[in-house]
């Protein structure tokens, strides 16, 4: 009897560990699948389902680090403060990408140039950002090896065809739809091409207004021949106050303390040339929006108050050589300067990881005198 008795209770401990067991197991699942809901309404709340960026070392994330350049950065300094260290971003930390993504809650764009960059790892998007590059193909020539607009759209052209065998055609149309354009141009066709008379003549072919109608032009063109591909959502950085970067303030071709005007002055046409054309485009394709970002607006906004953004440093560099610190650009273990989040640039030509923040912060929330007709939060949403 009492073996009985020791057999039944036996048995009955096995059931209560076994429904135990069994509400773990359950437990366990709701709990992955409801982390997996968080993860995806966390991920996909703005309903963006990938990036594609398009531009030069403002946003290159490690291109040219697989191309025959001198336009890299894939050594310390840079990256000082990027948790994965020197990348090949012309920052100390994050880029102005880096922080887009982050708000947007998905995951990073992958360089285009990695071979590795293959497969579902083109799904969030890809990234074609070339240091050096610009609007027409002969900028930034004297570097090597970059990826002009023109070859970045080829490139999208082969990761589309890519995506194109993995999905059924009507997907990659919503795919592209949900997807964001980003586009910064401009920078490098005015500092690594007009404004160096001695190994470009563009300055000699074209007055001022005449070269941002040139670029303009082009830009056009590019911008029509990726919304053809299937994308509907651009958002279009306008070029900074180049004329107070630390390079161009090492010229000497300013006033004492203040920023080179003539340089500024001669961005303006392009600028307001670039809005304009973002006006155009939304009128004529009223499938697709397209977003202007005032960085011209921000930056100097920054410049002009940066007591309100927290920076003491506006004209000097955090690492480089010469006046300014902007002769050249960091050397390989240069030391930076310690207070980074007290300079708004980084080296002679980037802003710091502190002054991205802020252009990102104003880009992405900020009304229309920063991002044109809508803001970056307000296309996501589209």
């Amino acid at each position: 009897m009492r073996k009985f008795e020791g057999l039944k209770n036996m048995i009955t401990q096995r059931r209560r560990f076994g429904a135990a067991a069994s509400t773990l197991v359950l437990v366990l699942v709701l709990m992955k699948c409801s982390e997996e809901m968080v993860s995806a309404e966390y991920r996909y709340r703005y309903g963006v389902s990938s990036v594609f960026v398009f531009g030069d070392s403002l946003v290159d994330v490690g291109n040219n680090n697989f191309l025959h350049s001198a336009a890299r950065a894939n050594f310390y300094p840079y990256g000082v403060d990027y948790h994965a260290g020197p990348t090949g971003r012309f920052s100390n930390g994050q880029t102005v990408i880096d922080m887009f993504v982050d708000m947007l809650r998905i995951p990073n764009a992958p360089e285009f140039a990695n071979p590795d960059t293959t497969g579902d790892k083109i799904l969030h998007g890809v990234n074609y950002a070339s240091a050096a590059a610009g609007i027409l193909d002969e900028t930034g020539r004297h570097y090597g090896e970059r990826y002009s607009l023109s070859q970045q759209v080829v490139n999208f052209e082969n990761t589309v065809s890519d995506l194109r065998r993995t999905m059924s055609s009507g997907n990659l149309t919503n795919y592209l739809c949900k997807s964001i354009a980003f586009l910064a141009f401009g920078s490098n066709d005015y500092i690594n091409n007009y404004l160096m008379p001695t190994l470009y003549n563009s300055r000699l072919r074209y007055t001022a207004p005449q070269f941002a109608n040139l670029l303009l032009n082009h830009y056009a063109r590019q911008l029509l021949a990726l919304q053809s591909m299937g994308l509907r959502k651009f958002v279009v950085a306008g070029v900074g106050p180049l004329g107070c970067i630390p390079n161009q303030r090492a010229t000497g071709l300013g006033l004492p303390g203040r920023c080179v005007d003539n340089v500024n002055q001669m961005l303006g046409d392009f600028n307001e040339g670039l809005r304009s054309l973002v006006v155009q485009l939304n009128t004529q394709n009223p499938d697709s929006t397209f977003v202007y970002t005032n960085v011209y607006g921000i930056f100097g906004d920054i410049l002009n108050n940066p007591d309100t953004y927290g920076f003491r440093v506006v004209d000097t560099a955090c690492c480089g050589v010469g006046q300014n610190r902007g002769v050249i650009t960091c050397l390989p273990l240069q030391f930076p300067c310690l207070n980074r989040n007290e300079h708004v640039f980084w080296d002679a030509f980037h802003p710091t990881e502190a002054a991205s923040a802020v252009l990102a912060g104003r880009a992405f929330r900020g009304p229309p005198s920063d991002s044109y007709p809508i803001n970056i939060q307000q296309l996501a949403l589209i």
